[in-house]
């Protein structure tokens, strides 16, 4: 069994803004991908971003810069 470890999760209201972060990232050189949403969560689209819990600040910076809009960053075990 694959041991759980702490994740960050970035959840959207919506999928267009899902695939949006999906191509930003892609394009930044930015880690993680796009998975199903956690259980856990409760939020819009059913999609989120994963990656890792360190790039928090990172991502904070660039989404913002890049007018990105999300619901949620939340640290999981997943």
């Amino acid at each position: 069994m694959r041991k759980k470890r702490e994740q960050l999760i970035i959840t959207f209201s919506t999928t267009t803004e899902a695939m949006r972060m999906e191509k930003f990232c892609q394009g930044q050189d930015l880690p993680g991908r796009i998975i199903p949403l956690p259980s856990e969560i409760s939020a819009g689209c059913g999609l989120a971003w994963k990656t890792d819990p360190d790039q928090k600040p990172v991502f904070l910076e660039k989404l913002r810069q890049a007018g990105i809009e999300w619901d949620s960053m939340i640290v999981l075990k997943i």
